[in-house]
């Protein structure tokens, strides 16, 4: 099936003769997700997709082939209100994630404008940032996403008790380095589709240079 996932979906569902509301409801998830998948800003992973198969009465293999297909390139970002952080991070972070699209941002509520019109699978926060602090954006990310990865990077390494209690994934001290992301990246709470370098236990070829 040489379409995309969206509209491979769409026919689908179609062809069953169910709403986007009937289909929802079956695998018990929102309709607005439904939307997300057939208009293209999100995918399902592989349980969700097995789950569509059956009720679709498709082979999962029709779904996964097409969701590979889609060619959507997970969003990693990084936002730190220094910007000298992102010039020497974002290098960093796209050498070791070649087939992500990486985003750095300096304010806070960029990110979050981002992160509700794309979904972000892996966040890389500063904590202190003025008005706003890390802590209080990774738990508005995990309200838009609860799948997304988050690792803060401070300086101050007295805020590790606080981070840990946010559902976040690791804590870097900065400056950020090879060696401390390929050892963090080891621990990805929720798998990136499309990273394979991130998701083998040789993850530490990241910090050759």
């Amino acid at each position: 099936m040489n379409i995309p996932f969206s509209e491979a979906l769409r026919r689908l569902r179609i062809e069953k003769g169910l709403s986007q509301q009937q289909l929802a409801e079956s695998i018990y998830v929102d309709r607005s997700t439904v939307a997300k998948w057939e208009n293209g800003t999100r995918v399902p992973d592989a349980v969700m997709l097995s789950q569509l198969s059956a009720r679709l009465g498709v082979d999962v293999r029709v779904l996964m082939d097409a969701s590979a297909a889609s060619g959507e390139r997970p969003n990693v970002i990084m936002v730190d209100d220094e910007k000298i952080i992102l010039t020497g991070g974002l290098p960093l972070l796209r050498k070791a994630m070649p087939e992500a699209e990486v985003t750095g941002f300096t304010r806070p509520s960029d990110a979050l404008t981002f992160a509700r019109a794309r979904q972000v699978s892996l966040a890389f926060l500063d904590i202190e940032m003025g008005k706003v602090s890390g802590l209080e954006l990774c738990r508005q990310l995990l309200e838009i996403n609860p799948r997304t990865n988050v690792f803060y990077l401070t300086a101050y390494s007295e805020y590790a008790l606080d981070a840990w209690s946010t559902g976040a994934c690791g804590f870097m001290l900065k400056p950020l380095s090879p060696e401390a992301l390929a050892k963090q990246l080891k621990r990805l709470r929720y798998p990136m589709r499309g990273l394979r370098s991130l998701n083998r236990e040789d993850a530490g070829e990241v910090a050759r240079p």
